[in-house]
């Protein structure tokens, strides 16, 4: 009897120190924090989704050559003589037409070796984390801003530049290869 009544006092003695702490911790204040209406502030060096000021980039692919995972994707076509496509804002002129400038968000590392390269600092890392997508295909942010049709046009117009200058220096070297016809002199007239 005296073990049965043993028994039962722990078990209450038990119950009672679980009571303890849960009514400790149901009168303090709640701590956690209501995610999708507050978020965390997030530290300054914080590395997240990229983003790409088009209007700087010169396109010199040093970014995507940086890349360890490949997921830049950069293509440029050389402007015509001519065409002003201005400067960035640091001041460096612009010398090619940046026709595909993509970015595969899924198959970044976030390691941020990008940024560092970027002459003209146009890629950078935001403070967006929030970018869950039910298709893949929708992780390929696209930066550049000329469409299909003006990137196709600005290829083939290169070419036909490429195309006319080449014609043009096998015309001059058709030209210099020429043998000169010989002008009589004088004296070989009257010899004659």
């Amino acid at each position: 009897m005296k073990q049965y009544l043993k028994n039962t006092w722990y078990g209450i003695w038990t119950v009672l120190i679980g009571m303890k702490i849960t009514f400790k911790h149901l009168f303090t204040p709640a701590v956690t924090i209501q995610y999708p209406d507050v978020k965390v502030p997030l530290p300054e060096r914080v590395r997240n989704r990229l983003y790409v000021n088009i209007d700087d980039c010169i396109g010199c692919d040093q970014c995507s050559r940086a890349c360890p995972v490949n997921c830049i994707e950069i293509e440029t076509v050389k402007s015509l003589p001519g065409e002003n496509l201005g400067t960035t804002s640091n001041g460096k002129k612009k010398a090619l037409w940046v026709t595909k400038f993509n970015i595969d968000i899924a198959k970044c590392c976030y390691c941020q070796l990008c940024v560092p390269p970027c002459p003209t600092e146009c890629i950078y890392m935001t403070d967006v984390y929030e970018f869950s997508e039910f298709e893949r295909d929708n992780l390929v942010y696209k930066f550049a801003n000329l469409t299909e049709e003006e990137a196709v046009e600005k290829k083939s117009n290169y070419e036909k530049f490429q195309a006319e200058k080449e014609a043009s220096r096998q015309v001059g070297a058709a030209a210099s290869a020429k043998p000169e016809t010989p002008v009589k002199t004088q004296q070989e007239n009257k010899n004659e």
